[in-house]
């Protein structure tokens, strides 16, 4: 069965997560820290766990597989779950695949460097409406796509 794995904590596209979602009729799986609101529905499920390091992330790898789509915006994260045959998605509606996340690590250690050098580095840009739409449009295929299977 499909589902959909949602790295929680600082996801702003958890209500257009549960619109696709209900509309196709695919489960959700909604993982974070600390308690976070969920609609009451039976295809929407919340997993609290400890507030170790990763441990979010833990648990979402250990259960990524290839009927599942993982939302989330950690570039490791993603690179775990494709590994397990995951389609990965970012909340801005970036796809993550085996093409581009070495590209994604890269660039994600140079700017680690560069911070801890004392270096001032451009964050990303705040969260716009376009990248709700993309996301939309991006999860949408992926969930087509895994029906297909």
């Amino acid at each position: 069965m499909t589902n959909i794995l949602v790295d929680a904590d600082a996801c702003p596209v958890k209500d257009e997560i549960y619109k696709v979602a209900l509309r196709r009729m695919v489960a959700v799986t909604i993982v974070s820290n600390s308690p976070i609101r969920i609609p009451a529905h039976p295809l929407i499920d919340r997993v609290i766990v400890g507030d170790g390091f990763d441990a979010a992330d833990d648990w979402i790898a250990g259960r990524a597989n290839d009927r599942m789509v993982v939302i989330t915006s950690d570039i490791l994260l993603a690179d775990r779950c494709l590994k397990a045959g995951a389609a990965v998605i970012s909340p801005a509606g970036r796809p993550f695949t085996a093409n581009s996340i070495g590209a994604a690590i890269a660039t994600r250690a140079i700017m680690a460097d560069l911070r801890a050098g004392g270096d001032q580095v451009n964050r990303a840009p705040p969260f716009a409406k376009a990248d709700r739409s993309r996301f939309l449009q991006a999860l949408d295929e992926a969930l087509v796509r895994l029906a297909r299977k």
